[in-house]
């Protein structure tokens, strides 16, 4: 009776309380891992190929611990990119708010996963072996019910609480905090049209997925780190497995490439550009919101503090969101704002210009390249220091 009580109560380890959090500590980490490289970076983009072996044990571990189908999940997250922010986007908080993506994420993947159309449309390419058919999507409920029961034999009474975290780890972290926050606050390297963000520089705790606007810049790219000052978890596995022949990488977003021998814009440049086209309008944004802070300090100096009120309106919204992703009568006010304030105007109608180089697709390569010259000289010529200084920079881009 003793023997029974004590595995009941502690189980067949014995362990200690660090030893259990050290334990679920490094199982929901791989559970992550799992999400971000299998699912996310392999199956929904791929970015890369694993190793059947690697592809295999982390079909099985995502089956033990959250019952997800592979199949679902990358047609859930496809669609989210096909209609990003928009009317149909599984799980925007733009759409439901953020609240509801935050704190029923998972619901909204379940609600979703319902929909045949999103699967046959988005869910090609995935896994559809004998496994996948008659275990892991035909019987969900029992791999996470056969962790309850390792979990318990483990730790006794104390797997359930385990066990529990286990089930609620991808639910909140990447359902809630990915999909919610990552589209809500945070600090965006590219304009992206979307409102993602990077949630933190160093991406651990979310196996990378913490740079949530890198990856939506360049999705197909299997590392999600751009500055040297980012740390993407993911990538590092990816890399030690590419090492020992266990991962190819097939794509990775090439960072920019600049040069100083250039007196004009070429095809070569123009290639860089669009290439380039989200980080570089993040740095064009940049300027406009420190012009936009000049602005508000000229007129403290030389008009009533009325006149600054709504200006600052403005630099508060845009510190919040990109323009294109406002509402059409919000937009409208603004614009309306800065037309008032002759340098910002004119920072404006340039955005909108050096934009529409990469939204003319039927243009002729010639007829792109004489666009993007007229649009540095005239900036050359503006007699806004702002503006000279990026024109400079936007010739120095290589292809």
């Amino acid at each position: 009776m003793d023997a029974l009580i004590s595995f009941v109560t502690n189980g067949i380890l014995n362990a200690s309380w660090w030893q259990i959090v050290l334990f679920t500590l490094v199982v929901t980490h791989i559970t992550i891992a799992g999400v971000t490289i299998f699912l996310h970076r392999s199956q929904a983009h791929r970015g890369v190929d694993l190793h059947p072996v690697v592809s295999h044990f982390f079909r099985f571990w995502l089956w033990l611990t959250t019952g997800m189908v592979t199949k679902e999940w990358v047609a859930i997250h496809r669609k989210h990119h096909a209609r990003c922010e928009r009317e149909g986007d599984p799980h925007s908080p733009m759409v439901y708010g953020i609240n509801r993506v935050l704190f029923q994420g998972a619901e909204l993947y379940r609600i979703e996963s319902d929909n045949a159309e999103t699967m046959k449309k988005f869910g090609h390419g995935t896994p559809d072996d004998w496994m996948e058919r008659n275990v892991y999507s035909r019987h969900t409920t029992l791999g996470i019910f056969t962790m309850l029961a390792i979990d318990l034999a483990l730790f006794g009474v104390l797997g359930l609480t385990v066990w529990a975290i286990q089930m609620a780890w991808i639910p909140f972290w990447a359902a809630g905090v990915v999909n919610g926050i990552g589209h809500y606050v945070g600090y965006r390297n590219f304009a992206s049209p979307d409102t993602s963000t990077n949630i933190s520089p160093i991406g651990i705790l979310i196996g990378g997925e913490e740079l949530h606007n890198n990856h939506h810049a360049h999705a197909s790219s299997a590392r999600f780190s751009s500055k040297w000052y980012e740390f993407d978890i993911g990538w590092m596995y990816i890399s030690a497995m590419q090492a020992v022949g266990l991962a190819k990488v097939k794509k990775v977003a090439q960072r920019p490439q600049m040069t100083t021998d250039k007196s004009a814009a070429d095809l070569q440049t123009l290639q860089a550009v669009i290439t380039h086209r989200y980080e570089i309008m993040a740095r064009y944004a940049d300027m406009f919101k420190q012009a936009c802070r000049e602005e508000i300090d000229r007129l403290k100096r030389t008009s009533p503090q009325g006149s600054v009120e709504p200006l600052r309106q403005v630099q508060s919204t845009l510190r919040r969101s990109d323009p294109e992703l406002l509402p059409v009568e919000r937009r409208q006010e603004i614009n309306q704002i800065i037309a008032q304030h002759g340098v910002l105007a004119t920072l404006s109608q340039m955005r909108d210009e050096l934009s529409r180089l990469w939204d003319s697709s039927s243009a002729s390569s010639e007829k792109l390249l004489h666009d993007l010259q007229d649009w540095c000289a005239r900036a050359q010529k503006s007699g806004i220091k702002q503006l000279e200084e990026f024109s400079l920079r936007l010739r120095q881009y290589a292809a």
